[in-house]
């Protein structure tokens, strides 16, 4: 039997304000050629189709088009658990009319855990794999608040819940399994943390837990699982070292800290309780770059790139000890007539300034915006007189971002 993981497809993500729509259609399309070619028989996304809980009428329609894709194919089954940036009752809406595609979607935890063991049948109507499919474990569904309890107290809560809710899901798959002769091989899936996981600056991997890390230990996995299909890191990791648990990571960099990454998907082959995983490297579909250094530097980056005639999206980190007032007049012009796009100039050396005239225990992050603000006009000089307005824009700014999507970037 042959089964594909994949995870963490956020569609609908844009990046510094430009969207991103052909990339995931030309990913989706790409996924369906290789079920096809590599004989996929089930696939499972392990959490965050979507990249918010409403998704765009775009991105609902690259889903479902997709779904119908896979429906057309030799691929019996696909498993779908909501990730914590999906909304679990949008997942579920269609789940009866996609259960007749063979489409199996579980939004949320429920109260019979028995609703979270799949037992899915090959071509001839016989059982042939039981599938473990943990949604991502909200707060509330693992966990109850009492008055005073502190932070460990509910760090070693919600581990202890998400242990509990394992363990109960594991205990019905193993008593099919036992009914079903005892040969079926069981694959466990989640969205979740694991302790030691490896993320990259500008991710968008977030914290799943409100004033806590709950990093989970992979000790906490029953031991019954054949293949662990994980969600919520982009990075393509094992869990623990071992073999069979693993990260699929994202399809595509969701940020410029991503760009060198090689993604890929992880392709499992399964003879009762032995698994052997293979990843498919997944092409890139749009190229990032990020360009650091001084101006030199940049400049002659910028250079290789048009000789090569590029065609990229660039972060450029200015490093230089020297202020440039005209840096991006500079980009513009070594960019111009190219295939090359800068989507965010960031300049560290502005940064270094403000940080010089803080206090010794100061850092940024105890910071408020605004402080920050002031602070960057003193580096640089700005008169008094002009001050007001310009801290008057800045909070215009500051507004307007506010009554914006939280999840934009």
């Amino acid at each position: 039997m042959r089964l594909l993981h994949t995870s963490d497809w956020h569609l609908g993500r844009s990046l510094y304000g430009r969207k991103r729509y052909d990339e995931f259609e030309a990913f989706l399309s790409w996924l369906v050629e290789t079920i096809t070619q590599e004989r996929v028989e089930i696939l499972v996304v392990a959490g965050d189709v979507f990249d918010t809980s409403a998704p765009s009428h775009r991105a609902q329609e690259l889903y479902y088009r997709f779904l119908c894709q896979v429906a057309a194919s030799a691929c019996r089954h696909v498993v779908v658990v909501a990730g914590n940036h999906d909304s679990p009752s949008f997942l579920n809406a269609p789940k009866a009319l996609l259960r007749a595609l063979d489409v199996h979607v579980i939004g949320a935890a429920t109260e019979r855990p028995e609703d979270e063991v799949l037992v899915l049948a090959d071509q001839t109507g016989a059982p042939e794999l039981i599938v473990c499919a943990v949604p991502y474990l909200r707060d509330r569904d693992i966990r109850t608040a009492e008055a005073g309890e502190t932070i460990d107290d509910k760090d070693r809560k919600l581990l202890e819940g998400i242990r509990s809710h394992y363990a109960q899901v594991a205990e019905i798959a193993e008593r099919r399994r036992a009914e079903l002769g005892g040969r079926l091989p069981i694959v466990g899936m989640g969205h979740l943390f694991a302790a030691g996981g490896r993320t990259v600056e500008g991710d968008g991997v977030r914290e799943l837990y409100v004033g806590s890390l709950a990093h989970v230990p992979a000790a906490i996995f029953p031991a019954c699982l054949d293949y662990l299909a994980l969600g919520h890191l982009h990075v393509p990791q094992k869990i623990g070292g071992a073999e069979t648990a693993r990260y699929s990571g994202s399809p595509i960099p969701m940020g410029f800290g991503e760009a060198r990454q090689t993604k890929s998907l992880c392709l499992v082959e399964l003879k009762g309780p032995e698994a052997r995983v293979r990843p498919i490297e997944i092409p890139t579909f749009q190229r990032l770059e990020r360009v650091h250094g001084d101006w030199e530097t940049i400049s002659a980056r910028l250079l290789e790139l048009t000789a090569t005639q590029a065609s990229a999206w660039l972060e450029v980190v200015y490093e230089g000890e020297e202020i440039l007032s005209d840096l991006r007049q500079r980009l513009e012009q070594a960019t111009g007539d190219t295939a090359l796009e800068i989507l965010r100039v960031k300049n560290d050396r502005v940064a270094e300034r403000v940080l010089e005239r803080m206090d010794a225990e100061e850092s940024l992050a105890d910071l408020q915006v605004e402080a920050v603000f002031e602070r960057c006009l003193a580096a640089h000089d700005v008169p008094d007189a002009q001050r007001p307005d310009l801290l008057s824009a800045h909070r215009e700014i500051l507004h307007a971002l506010d009554e914006t999507d939280p999840n934009a970037e």
